[in-house]
C-alpha cells in the first residue's frame, strides 16, 4: 500500500531553511568538567557570556572550565524538617503564646 504525503511533516508546514527562520547565529561548544571526570559540552552563542560553572549532566555536581581544577562540591547541611526550621525561628515561649491565641479564637468560634 502506497502512502501519500511527506514523512516528518504536517499539513500547512512551509519550507524549511534559513529563509523562514532567519540567519543562524554563530555557536560555540564549551566543555565543562566535574570533579568525577565527566565532561559536559553545552552550546552557546559566540557572543554570549560563558559562565564559569555549569551543572554536570551525569552527576549534577558543579563543573568548571579547567579539567585539572574542577570546582568543589558545595557543602550542604543535614536535612531539616519544617518543624526544625520553625523551632529555629521561634522560642518555646513564642510557641506557647501562639498556641494560646489560636485556642482562644477556636473556643470563641464554637
Amino acid at each position: 500500500m502506497g502512502r501519500s504525503g511527506i514523512r516528518g511533516s504536517r499539513i500547512g508546514a512551509g519550507p524549511r531553511g534559513e529563509n523562514e527562520r532567519g540567519p543562524s547565529v554563530t555557536r560555540v561548544a564549551v566543555t565543562f568538567w566535574c570533579a568525577i571526570g565527566h565532561s559536559t559540552s553545552p552550546i552557546f552563542a559566540a557572543t554570549a557570556d560563558v559562565p564559569t560553572t555549569w551543572d554536570c549532566n551525569a552527576c549534577d555536581r558543579p563543573a568548571g572550565l579547567d579539567p585539572d581544577n574542577p570546582p568543589a562540591l558545595a557543602p550542604t547541611g543535614p536535612f531539616k524538617s519544617h518543624l526544625a526550621y520553625v523551632r529555629d525561628r521561634r522560642s518555646p515561649a513564642d510557641a506557647d503564646a501562639i498556641l494560646a491565641e489560636a485556642l482562644t479564637k477556636l473556643r470563641a468560634a464554637a
